[in-house]
């Protein structure tokens, strides 16, 4: 799917100060990414802190990004979770006229055994209605979908489309790229590894600080899908210090942070996430400031 290739960016949700959806911020974020030259958003993905979203809240932030959007860019939306039958049940029911793909996330908490894996994302391919990126993150799902059970989904069922890999492991994403059939595209889940990734042939990345910094970031990925080296990993050094620094204290307080020295965006986030301490904000602040030219 070549709307895929490129920077995507997991959208954040921005709060107010009373912890209510500040959708004007919401609509600035995505104007600024799509100004700044990224390939697609990604809607209720786990940097918009969809956990702690009511439905209804889930359905604003949605309606907003459509309606925003305006056509103007591949829209994927996070549709995953621990509950299989639940998730099938949504695929049924939910219109997804506006989606190009749905990411969704390997289950969480109840640590599946591969086959386990495999038949949760067996019965999302048959339900699904729209091609289905999967997503392997097992710092927060305590399981690893390892690439037997990754490349058994793309070889079985041809709307499972990509995967996006986080588990930080760039051995597990190499041997992904490998033997993973034509056309299926390897995404980086992980925004240092993100342009190593592409250099060895992924497809690109869905970002965490591609929206904060969308004309930089995208240009790198670009610039490694086009085999630019040197040109790629000079804005990789630039930005390597603000990409451990929004990890720092958890997403997506840093890159919320990011978006308040912008003047985008509150760096307000909901418990049981807070905000980053007034060390890290000094310091995300001084990168803003010093970047913006």
């Amino acid at each position: 799917m070549q709307s895929l290739i490129g920077t995507g960016v997991a959208l954040v949700t921005p709060f107010k100060k009373d912890f209510s959806i500040d959708i004007e911020a919401l609509r600035r974020i995505i104007n600024f990414s799509i100004d700044g030259g990224v390939e697609y958003l990604v809607v209720m993905g786990t940097t918009a802190e969809n956990a702690t979203l009511t439905s209804a809240e889930k359905e604003l932030v949605i309606h907003t990004v459509i309606d925003t959007n305006k056509g103007r860019l591949p829209l994927v939306l996070g549709v995953g979770g621990n509950n299989t039958m639940q998730i099938v049940e949504e695929l049924k029911t939910r219109d997804f006229s506006a989606f190009e793909a749905i990411l969704s996330v390997s289950p969480y908490y109840n640590k599946p055994t591969q086959e386990g894996i495999y038949q949760h994302f067996k019965a999302i391919a048959e339900a699904s209605p729209v091609p289905v990126i999967l997503y392997n993150v097992p710092g927060r799902t305590a399981s690893n979908m390892l690439p037997s059970t990754v490349i058994r989904l793309a070889n079985d069922f041809s709307n499972v489309v990509a995967i996006k890999e986080a588990a930080g492991d760039m051995a597990q994403a190499l041997q992904l790229i490998k033997n993973a059939p034509k056309d299926f595209l390897v995404i980086s889940g992980d925004d240092m590894i993100a342009l190593p990734i592409v250099l060895a042939g992924g497809a690109g990345v869905i970002s965490v600080i591609g929206q904060g910094f969308p004309k930089e970031f995208s240009e790198m990925i670009r610039l490694g899908l086009n085999r630019k080296v040197n040109e790629a990993f000079k804005t990789q050094y630039f930005l390597s210090d603000c990409i451990d620094m929004i990890f720092e204290q958890g997403n997506p307080a840093g890159i919320k942070q990011v978006f308040q020295a912008l003047g985008i965006a509150d760096n307000t986030v909901r418990l049981p996430l807070v905000p980053v301490d007034d060390s890290l904000a000094g310091r995300l602040n001084e990168f803003v400031k010093k970047s913006i030219r």
